[in-house]
C-alpha cells in the first residue's frame, strides 16, 4: 500500500492551526498534522504566505470531500493530488 498525503491550503497561520486541531478532534488523525509556510512566488513580505496543513493518510481513511469542506470552512481548499 502506498502512502497518501493530503495537503490543505489555508490563507494564514491561524486558520492552519485551527484546521490542524480540527483534524485531530474530528478525524482522529494518528499523527499530528504538519504546518508548513508556503511563501507566494515573488512576495518578499512574510505576511503574504499561504499555510499548508499536511496530513499523512497511509490507511486511506480520510474522505477528500470532507477534508476539502473543512478547509473551505476556513477559506482554504484541499490541494489536488
Amino acid at each position: 500500500m502506498s502512502d497518501v498525503r493530503h495537503v490543505l491550503v489555508l490563507p494564514d497561520r491561524d486558520a492552519a492551526e485551527e484546521v490542524a486541531q480540527e483534524l485531530v478532534d474530528r478525524f482522529g488523525t494518528a499523527e499530528e498534522p504538519q504546518l508548513v509556510r508556503d511563501a507566494l512566488a515573488g512576495e518578499d513580505d512574510a505576511e503574504d504566505a499561504q499555510w499548508l496543513v499536511v496530513v499523512e493518510d497511509p490507511e486511506r481513511r480520510f474522505d477528500s470531500a470532507a477534508l476539502d469542506a473543512l478547509a473551505a470552512e476556513h477559506e482554504g481548499w484541499l490541494e489536488a493530488p
